[in-house]
């Protein structure tokens, strides 16, 4: 017989504080981790635009390599940090070998190989994602409460990461390989700092079914399987920011531009620390439902400032990345977390990841590629059209989510199958 999801209401108890050592150990995890992505990711799409003269449907299609990257290796690495080797080990054998690829990539020039390389370290980044949040799951007392004031050392990281390519790389620097090499560094710091992170051996039970098996027989929960669908719904409309936001603010005559995206990120430190109140007053139901509102009014901002006018639209739209992430894919994979049981958590979150920055972000890039592609006129993007599209689409996902998901209390648990 196939297995059941059965909801098991456990009462809440007071949690012991997270220990010094390992909270400062997980803080420096999450800052290099995020420190790699922002490195290289808000600026690529100029490099390749100005820099390498790739077109619309290529740079987005170049995007989607990070996006197929989940798709083919999130699973495999939730089933490795669950099941067979402890997770930071993985980070290490991940982070080191990533520091190679992005070497590697900033060497390239060609699209096609471009394109392949990108996809090789695509499947080699997208597993930490998924690891390092089970990682401090696993060694932190209470999720609620202590993984955004961990998580939040990532944003900084990124800040840290992006805002290097203006502070010390000078004008230009963003349609160079500069930021590639910038990402290869970090990448190899945190790959000989994992040796540190405090020692996770796999949780699973040898013999057990396979977890990710386990991951998504949890999707049989409705409440569950409705959050998970809406969720890779909305993330192909949030593809269009991280793809071309970068792009846009180049188009309408902005300078700084890491720096300038740099300001989402500093609206992330606060509401990431305001999530745990929010996550608590308001309820995960409405600290989602703000969270996808925000990216409607984002691309709204855009949409109207499409020209660069008013400026104050187009940095309110960029500060709102607090609220957009924090509030919504932050705080998902805090509920994955308080759903799935502790012998699938590495799966549980792998499978968020898959289906969010994996099947979501890939089908996001590759449309918004097309669709520059699509309305751009003698060289000149329409950018009042293309910010459009995405915005229609979020409050699309954003009215459904409100209609049909209700939250369940407790933790859902996978009985085995019987025979």
């Amino acid at each position: 017989m196939a297995a059941v999801a059965t909801l098991n209401y456990a009462s809440s108890e007071a949690k012991p504080p997270l220990d010094m050592g390992v909270r400062l150990r997980l803080s420096v995890m999450m800052f290099l981790q995020f420190a790699v992505w922002g490195a290289w990711f808000v600026v690529l799409g100029r490099y390749l635009e100005v820099g390498l003269k790739f077109s619309g449907t290529q740079i987005g299609s170049v995007y989607g390599t990070m996006a197929l990257g989940a798709i083919f290796s999130m699973m495999i690495a939730g089933q490795l940090a669950d099941r067979v080797m402890a997770s930071e080990y993985l980070m290490a054998i991940f982070h080191l070998a990533g520091a190679a690829l992005l070497y590697l990539l900033s060497q390239t020039t060609d699209y096609t190989m471009f394109w392949w390389v990108a996809f090789a370290y695509a499947l080699v980044y997208n597993p930490t994602l998924a690891i390092s949040n089970s990682l401090a799951f696993a060694n932190i007392p209470d999720a609620t409460r202590d993984f955004p004031s961990l998580r939040v050392l990532g944003t900084i990281g990124w800040i840290v990461g992006s805002s290097s390519v203006d502070w010390f790389m000078g004008a230009g620097a963003d349609i160079t390989n500069k930021p590639l090499l910038l990402a290869a560094g970090f990448s190899a710091a945190l790959g000989l700092f994992s040796f540190l992170l405090p020692h996770t051996p796999p949780a699973g039970k040898a013999g057990s079914a396979l977890p990710f098996l386990k991951a998504f027989g949890l999707l049989r929960n409705p409440s569950f399987a409705i959050f998970f669908g809406l969720a890779f719904a909305i993330t192909i409309a949030l593809a269009f920011y991280y793809t071309f936001t970068g792009n846009f603010l180049g188009d309408i005559g902005v300078k700084n531009i890491a720096s300038t995206m740099s300001i989402g990120q500093w609206s992330e430190i606060g509401f990431m620390l305001l999530l745990p109140f929010g996550l608590r007053y308001l309820g995960m139901k409405t600290v989602l439902a703000i969270g996808m509102g925000a990216w409607v009014l984002r691309y709204g901002f855009f949409n109207v400032a499409h020209n660069g006018s008013p400026y104050f639209l187009v940095l309110v739209g960029v500060a709102l990345h607090g609220v957009c992430f924090d509030f919504f894919l932050a705080a998902g994979f805090i509920h994955t977390d308080n759903k799935a049981p502790a012998s699938i958590r590495g799966s549980a979150q792998a499978l968020f990841s898959f289906l969010t920055y994996g099947v979501g972000m890939w089908l996001g890039n590759e449309i918004s590629g097309r669709v520059v592609d699509k309305y751009t006129v003698n060289g000149v993007k329409q950018w009042d059209k293309i910010w459009l599209v995405p915005a229609i689409g979020a409050a699309v996902c954003l009215v459904l989510f409100i209609i049909f998901w209700r939250d369940t209390k407790g933790k859902l648990e996978e009985e085995e199958p019987r025979g």
